[in-house]
């Protein structure tokens, strides 16, 4: 690995040109791109007394001659915490358009909400096709250190609008950036409201030198995430939700599934109600399925991780539903995708490709009827944009099949999760589930 030397002061602190310089020089071979001038462009405000890098807050400090700067420790903390970030640029998370987003401003005590920052960057007139002819000032800023950017794909299908993908492990570093500033912002403003509390200033000069001590302390609030312990489980969605305190208590918690991310929404059971964990929202979009109609889905290449790479940890997280739990089984999208995926796989047709033969076409699952009358559910599993025939249909499953055999592939699967379903694990259960209308205030984020 590169490393400009940069010689720090002898209390440690470096300037913010210095500390570029270094933070450059440290993470040049990593996987997750970084921009020069970190330090310098939006969002970074030395003057809100930190900067973000990577997950990591690093505290900024006036010196006696009013130059702003930062402890070096600091940085090089962050810059190894970056450099142990493992990325496939293949595993891509949708982050938008998801409707227009308001345009937010940037001022000291604003939370990153990168999401919303980078629409805006992108939904300006001139668009991100012509960002490379802006000149310095107008260019993309660094979100966090990382040059987005650089790793930010756009999507299009026939007669439907862009759509923008980051990474999977660039959104979880985002959304663990975003999470360490919304709890130095209220950890600051806490300190603030108690010291005006205890010491009342007599005097504005000593306002300001309130402001000046809270801007330049050195010590960043660490924000532990509390790893989920089942305290949710058997718990109704529909009671939960209407709490006025829930999503503050999910934002306590580190993601149930990948367990690095802090946790932003509540993942739950759409067919039999209950809570399954909170987790992120890498894990969450990861997670939902590509409904093409609300019985008719894609079956696309990132059913590998949820039925073969990350099975085991998957299929504990469904069955974290008492429902799925009991009848040993996956929620009716789920299940249709894993029959197109596993249990179809041999009749999918392959062609000729440079190397070897590659799978035909594009996968997709349907189904008539429901769960909830297994005798007349069908599940269809069909290639679209087959040579040989637009819509070739490979099966035709039975829902009572389909559960059959997903049984026989869990035990062979994941024995321990196997082992912990079945009607005769729970008792009190309802005969009958009373399914949970679909969510759609958070436009096309609805949980599954």
């Amino acid at each position: 690995m590169s490393e400009r030397v940069i010689p720090s002061r002898a209390d440690g602190l470096i300037a913010l040109a210095a500390a570029d310089a270094l933070w450059t020089g440290l993470t040049v071979d990593s996987a997750i791109p970084t921009p020069s001038g970190a330090f310098a462009h939006l969002p970074a405000l030395a003057q809100a007394g930190y900067i973000l890098l990577g997950s990591h807050v690093v505290a900024t400090v006036t010196a006696s001659n009013g130059q702003w700067s930062v402890p070096e420790a600091e940085v090089r903390r962050a810059a190894a915490e970056l450099a142990a970030v493992e990325m496939d640029r293949r595993d891509l998370v949708r982050i938008g358009p998801f409707g227009r987003a308001p345009r937010q401003e940037l001022n000291e005590g604003t939370p990153m909400r990168w999401r919303q920052r980078i629409a805006a960057e992108l939904q300006e007139p001139d668009g991100p096709e012509q960002t490379a002819g802006r000149d310095e000032a107008r260019r993309p800023y660094p979100l966090a250190g990382i040059d987005w950017p650089q790793m930010l794909v756009e999507q299009t299908r026939d007669g439907t609008p862009h759509t923008w993908w980051l990474p999977r492990a660039v959104v979880r570093l985002l959304d663990a950036a975003e999470h360490a500033e919304t709890q130095w912002i209220r950890t600051a403003r806490t300190r603030q409201t108690s010291a005006a509390a205890t010491e009342p200033p007599s005097h504005p000069r000593q306002t300001e030198d309130a402001d000046s001590r809270l801007k330049t302390s050195t010590k960043t609030p660490t924000a532990s995430l509390r790893p989920y312990g089942k305290e949710l489980e058997g718990q109704l969605y529909s009671v939960l939700s209407r709490k006025p305190d829930t999503s503050r208590k999910v934002a306590e918690w580190a993601c149930a599934v990948c367990r690095t991310a802090p946790a932003t929404v509540l993942d739950h059971c759409h067919e039999h109600g209950y809570v399954r964990a909170p987790v992120c929202q890498s894990c969450n979009t990861q997670e939902r399925p590509d409904h093409l109609y609300s019985n008719d889905i894609r079956v696309a290449n990132r059913y590998t991780r949820l039925f073969h790479t990350d099975a085991d940890h998957w299929l504990r997280h469904w069955h974290r539903c008492p429902g799925c739990r009991a009848r040993t089984t996956l929620p009716l999208p789920h299940l249709a995708a894993w029959t197109a995926h596993i249990a179809c796989r041999s009749l999918r047709p392959t062609h000729r490709a440079p190397r070897g033969r590659k799978p035909c076409g594009a996968l997709r699952a349907s189904w008539t009827g429901s769960q909830n009358a297994p005798r007349s559910c069908l599940i269809t599993v069909a290639v679209d944009l087959c040579p040989a025939g637009e819509h070739r249909v490979l099966a035709r499953v039975p829902y009572r099949e389909a559960a059959e055999r997903f049984r026989t592939w869990l035990a062979e699967t994941a024995p321990a999760v196997a082992a912990a379903a079945g009607p005769d694990r729970l008792d009190g259960l309802p005969a009958q589930f009373r399914p949970v209308i679909v969510d759609t205030s958070g436009e096309d984020l609805e949980l599954f």
